[in-house]
């Protein structure tokens, strides 16, 4: 899966200020990204807003997606969910040519056991027709796939190919690049320790802070991979400061209010999620201008 080696970004849906999908503001987002060499797409993961999305919406993001692409970068769709036999049936219904991947989030809510979550992730192996990525983010479904599980799934099912680990835990990203299948692929999903994650063998980051700035941090990864260690740490330290501003209020708050910066799209959120307040707003807006 060499496609999935580099940076990928979770994409936003835009709205506007009425709160419906900014379908021009989408194809915006789309092009800035492949302009600015960013290496894949992730369509409706969690920073899509998903949960309060209508299906008629999903797909009126997917189709966007696909058409503003055209072809040019991988994509990868967002199939996951706590309900096993619902996303099965998705999986076994829905057409996944235009895609490479699926990325999948570990059961939330239910809080499973790691038996639990290898029997999920079993059934949705057995049914998807394109390679999987594993979804590992506790912080939002209050139960982390521990390193076992993971490496469990990766050698008993071929089709599982990778995994977006977001524990924001180094040690635990360490023992699975130690211990995984060679080919197996281990992606950050946290921004702040992508770099530290690519250095101890890691094969990228699906970003969210990377689509505010494709070109700069997809530079700052690739560093990582070719191990230029001082030049890429040095760009490191250039956006620190600003992951931690774009999720200091929730996500994907903060970089909607980037992309309102950079006119790209509104910064309107859906509830329960509510925009920044002023005085980030005024931060982000700082860091944006510094960076441009």
């Amino acid at each position: 899966m060499q496609s999935l080696i580099g940076t990928g970004v979770a994409l936003v849906t835009p709205f506007k200020k009425d709160f419906s999908v900014d379908v021009a503001a989408l194809q915006r987002i789309v092009h800035f990204q492949i302009e600015n060499q960013i290496d894949y797409l992730v369509v409706l993961g969690t920073t899509a807003e998903n949960a309060t999305l209508s299906q008629t919406e999903k797909e009126l993001v997917i189709q966007t997606v696909i058409e503003a692409n055209a072809g040019r970068l991988p994509l990868i769709l967002g199939v996951g969910g706590n309900n096993t036999a619902k996303v099965v049936e998705e999986l076994k219904t829905r057409d996944f040519s235009p895609f490479t991947a699926i990325l999948s989030v570990s059961p939330y809510y239910n809080k499973p056991t790691q038996e639990g979550i290898y029997q999920h992730f079993k059934a949705v192996a057995e049914a998807s027709p394109i390679p999987v990525i594993l979804y590992n983010v506790p912080g939002r479904t209050a139960s982390n796939m521990l390193p076992a599980t993971v490496i469990r799934l990766a050698r008993d099912f071929q089709n599982i190919v990778a995994i977006k680990e977001a524990a924001g835990d180094i040690v635990q990203a360490m023992q699975l690049i130690q211990n995984k299948p060679k080919d197996f692929l281990v992606i950050s999903g946290d921004d702040m320790i992508a770099l530290p994650m690519v250095l101890a063998g890691g094969s990228g980051v699906i970003s969210v802070i990377a689509q505010g700035f494709p070109q700069q941090f997809s530079q700052l990864i690739r560093l990582g991979l070719q191990r230029k260690v001082d030049e890429a740490y040095a760009l490191h330290y250039e956006f620190a400061d600003s992951i931690d501003l774009i999720f200091e209020q929730g996500n994907p708050a903060g970089i909607k209010e980037i992309f309102k910066v950079l006119h790209l799209s509104e910064n309107t959120v859906r509830l329960p999620l509510v925009n920044v307040d002023e005085k980030l707003a005024l931060k982000i807006s700082n860091f944006v201008q510094k960076i441009s």
